[in-house]
């Protein structure tokens, strides 16, 4: 006798909707590390003349590369994200053709 097994099409419904709800929350944070966290080169000092202190310098530039590694890992998330959910989506349409296959052919 061989095993039955029933795939939750509502569960799969539900990782699709979630995942969504993930990628758009990231395309925000991703779009905030981008725009909303510019630090401009005299921000944290320059002095009369206009040439920045050495600790400025290098605090600018430790947020800059801090920056890049947040858009970096942001963007990383999102594409395996919405892979994810490609695949998810995926599969939910499988099994839902596969069920429609199988009510038709027991009528």
């Amino acid at each position: 006798m061989a095993d039955q097994y029933r795939v939750d099409l509502s569960a799969l419904e539900e990782t699709m909707r979630k995942l969504n709800g993930i990628l758009k929350d990231l395309g925000s944070a991703h779009s905030d590390a981008r725009y909303k966290t510019s630090l401009s080169q005299n921000a944290l000092g320059a002095d009369a003349g206009g040439a920045n202190f050495m600790e400025a310098r290098r605090l600018t530039e430790a947020h800059t590369d801090m920056k890049n590694s947040i858009e970096s890992i942001v963007g990383h998330l999102h594409d395996v994200t919405n892979e994810f959910g490609t695949k998810t989506k995926k599969v939910h349409g499988n099994y839902q053709n596969q069920e429609a296959d199988t009510a038709a052919n027991m009528s």
